[in-house]
């Protein structure tokens, strides 16, 4: 394994979250570095939220210039931050903390990861309308930006359990401060939903159905919800094909699983902490990704 040559000028960056040991986010960062020419590690740290206070004025304290944050720390950390993103704020989650000489910002780029990927794959869902499916993190991240970003209507689908309510506040966010017109409907809804996505440019599985332990398992619960117009996308990275992309697919849609999204959230982190821009072909060769599946 190549190794980094530690100096004396050597900076660190941070990944705070817990459990991290099995996350690609240091290797996907340490690329980019080394791509970069600067001499900088990334570092993971297993911070729980218990030491997450202490973890921050650590970071301070070492003049790290800065850190990637993930669960369960992505909702809690802008307490300890002097100020966040807009983004950040309507999703209520940090996962980038640049350290400009003390004073911490908080950023969120899942979301920019997405829209990114949708563009570097030629889809554009400015001025149309979406659905997508979710209510946790990763899907709030994705509604905020893409509406941000332009999409003229998005609807909405979550199931009726304790995350419900986050969907519904990111409805009322988007259609408080952006210009796109969201609605909420159930998941449970499937007539509403096959209607939606007919009407749909783009549909977004934004949820974690599809991957290890639900590996297999799709809320579409038939190909008749497709047509071959419709693009359909995944944030779920592994497997390369989930259930739903591989049904989307024989049904003669445009398809993309998550790796694109992974990827460019961590290219916007590093934008913003180091203020350069890694080359995605260069990362997409160096880490073996790719958006689309190839029989």
């Amino acid at each position: 394994m190549e190794r980094h040559q530690i100096t004396g000028h050597t900076e660190l960056i941070g990944l705070l979250a817990y459990p991290i040991r099995h996350s690609q986010s240091p290797a996907t960062h340490n690329a980019a570095y080394e791509k970069l020419g600067v001499d900088i590690v990334n570092l993971a740290f297993e911070v729980d939220a218990p030491e997450l206070e202490d973890a921050i004025k650590g970071l301070r304290a070492l003049k790290l210039r800065g850190a990637n944050v993930s669960m369960p720390n992505k909702t809690i950390v802008h307490q300890y931050l002097d100020e966040i993103s807009p983004a950040a704020k309507l999703c209520g989650a940090v996962n980038t903390i640049v350290n400009k000489d003390g004073y911490l910002v908080g950023h969120i780029t899942d979301g920019i990861g997405y829209v990114q990927s949708l563009k570097d794959n030629d889809i554009d869902p400015t001025g149309k309308k979406v659905t997508i499916v979710g209510s946790g993190g990763a899907a709030t991240a994705v509604e905020i930006q893409a509406a941000l970003d332009g999409v003229a209507e998005m609807s909405i689908f979550a199931r009726d359990d304790k995350f419900k309510q986050n969907a519904l506040d990111t409805v009322k966010k988007i259609n408080e401060n952006t210009n796109c017109k969201a609605t909420f409907y159930p998941l449970e809804d499937l007539d509403k939903l096959k209607e939606e996505m007919h009407s749909s440019y783009l549909f977004t599985n934004a949820t974690g159905v599809g991957m290890k332990p639900l590996e297999g398992i799709t809320y579409i619960p038939d190909p008749s919800f497709f047509r071959p117009d419709l693009i359909v996308t995944d944030v779920v990275y592994a497997p390369h094909e989930t259930a739903m992309l591989k049904m989307a697919r024989h049904a003669g849609c445009k398809t993309m699983n998550g790796q694109g999204m992974m990827l460019f959230q961590a290219i916007a982190a590093i934008e913003l902490i180091l203020g350069k821009r890694v080359d995605s072909e260069y990362m997409k060769e160096k880490l073996g990704i790719s958006y689309v599946y190839e029989d």
